[in-house]
C-alpha cells in the first residue's frame, strides 16, 4: 500500500498500559520514517503533554493536539492552526456542567485550569503529569477562549451529559468521549479528521495516501477520512466498524503490527 502520512493517536493506541511507547512500536515507527512515511501524533492531549512523546520518536512534523483544535510544530512550537471554543459558548457549557456537579478542565494557552483540586484533577494529573491552576470559579475566570473543555466523571454519567450537551450546543461544538471517563468539547471545526485533512493538504498528500490509527470515539472521523483507517483491537465495536482494518491491541504493539504487516509488508512481530 502507498502511504505517505501516518497519524497516531496516543492513549490506548500508541501508548501501552503504563503510558509508554514499546520498543516494538518505536522501532516500527523508525522503519516507517526511514521509508519516507511522514509520521505525526493526533491526540486529545495538550501540546505540552504530547511533545515528550514526539521527542522520543524524533518526530519533527506538526502535531495534532486537543483533538484537532491546535496544530503546532514539534520543533519550534509554531502554531499553524488554532480553533478554540468561542468564549461565551465555553462559559455557558462550563456553567451548565458545574451546576450539575461535574468537574471541568479548561485549557488556555496550553495551560490547565480547574475550579478546585479534587479526585478528578488528580486522576487527570496521574495520566498527563501536567500542573494545574486552581481558579475557584472556572466560569468567571474564563476571559480567553479555551482551546478545549474536558468533563471528567467516573460514575457512568458522561453519556447522559453528552446527550444533553449535544441538544443544546451540538451545532456549535464537537462533543465526544475520548476515554470512558473523559468527555471532550471542542469547536465544531476542531476534530482529528479535519486536522489530518489540513496536514495532508499542507504536505500535498492525497487523502488516499494517508493512514490513521486510533481507539476511541473521538478518532472516528479521522479513521473515516484517512485512506486507511485502523482501529486497535481494544477499541469499542463502533470504532472498529468505522475502520478499514483492525490491528492488535495497544498492549500488544498494535501500531507496530500495522506498520510491519500492512504498511511496509514485512514481519508482524515487531522485530527490528
Amino acid at each position: 500500500m502507498k502511504i505517505r502520512m501516518l497519524a497516531l493517536d496516543l492513549d490506548d493506541t500508541l501508548l501501552d498500559g503504563d503510558f509508554g511507547i514499546s520498543r516494538q512500536n518505536r522501532s516500527a515507527i523508525q522503519r516507517a520514517r526511514q521509508h519516507g512515511v511522514l509520521v505525526t501524533l493526533a491526540t486529545g492531549r495538550m501540546f505540552r503533554s504530547a511533545l515528550p512523546f514526539a521527542a522520543e520518536l524524533g518526530i519533527d512534523l506538526p502535531l495534532i493536539t486537543y483533538h484537532g483544535a491546535l496544530i503546532r510544530t514539534a520543533c519550534g512550537g509554531e502554531t499553524l492552526l488554532h480553533r478554540p471554543v468561542p468564549l461565551e459558548t465555553a462559559r455557558e457549557v462550563a456553567g451548565f456542567c458545574a451546576a450539575r456537579g461535574f468537574h471541568v478542565n479548561a485549557y488556555i494557552d496550553d495551560q490547565l485550569y480547574v475550579a478546585q483540586e479534587n479526585e478528578y484533577s488528580r486522576y487527570y494529573q496521574s495520566i498527563a503529569a501536567i500542573p494545574v491552576t486552581v481558579t475557584g470559579d472556572l466560569v468567571s475566570s474564563l476571559i480567553s477562549p479555551p482551546t478545549k473543555l474536558t468533563v471528567i466523571n467516573r460514575d457512568g454519567l458522561l453519556p447522559g451529559l453528552m446527550a444533553d450537551l449535544k441538544v443544546k450546543w451540538g451545532e456549535k461544538l464537537a462533543i465526544a468521549l475520548s476515554r470512558p471517563h473523559f468527555l471532550e468539547i471542542t469547536d465544531r471545526g476542531a476534530t482529528k479528521g479535519q486536522a489530518l485533512a489540513y496536514l495532508a493538504a499542507l504536505h500535498r498528500i492525497d487523502r488516499s495516501e494517508t493512514a490513521a490509527i486510533g481507539d476511541s470515539y473521538n478518532d472516528i472521523d479521522m479513521l473515516r477520512f484517512a485512506g486507511v483507517g485502523v482501529a486497535v483491537a481494544n477499541a469499542p465495536e463502533e470504532v472498529k466498524a468505522a475502520a478499514d482494518l483492525v490491528t492488535a491491541a495497544n498492549t500488544e504493539h498494535g501500531v507496530a503490527v500495522f506498520i510491519n504487516r500492512y504498511l511496509l509488508g514485512g514481519k508482524d512481530d515487531g522485530s527490528d
